[in-house]
């Protein structure tokens, strides 16, 4: 494990999680991307051409930061998705490449029909 997190923190309105590494590097991460980047096989499947489209996520809030170990993290968003075990190094590729990961989020909805907001759809 490359990535050691110095600070992990919720912010008030629990749609933001800011993560800070020894490398003196800091991400503040949406939750809506964490939700929708989940590691869990819900989300991922079981390979790469398995991976899933989650509309209806841009308000999602994060319920619960559950340490994993001194690996990990586990996530409870309020749509009670709680199967995610973060890996610091996955937290670290989320923030560096957060930007790129959300507009491809973006495009796959408007390829699917689908939409960022409750329900789902357009």
């Amino acid at each position: 494990m490359s990535a050691w997190p110095t600070e992990l923190r919720l912010s008030k309105d629990r749609r933001t999680l800011h993560v800070a590494f020894e490398d003196g590097a800091s991400f503040a991460i949406a939750a809506e991307l964490l939700r929708v980047e989940s590691p869990s096989a819900e989300v991922q499947g079981h390979g790469p051409t398995q991976k899933k489209t989650i509309p209806g996520k841009r308000e999602v809030e994060i319920l619960k930061v559950e340490p994993v170990g001194h690996y990990a993290v586990k996530l409870t968003f309020d749509d009670m998705h709680d199967t995610g075990i973060f890996g610091w190094d996955y937290l670290r590729e989320l923030g560096e490449t957060g930007v790129a990961k959300l507009q491809a989020y973006l495009d796959a909805l408007e390829a699917q029909g689908l939409s960022r907001e409750r329900g789902g759809r357009r």
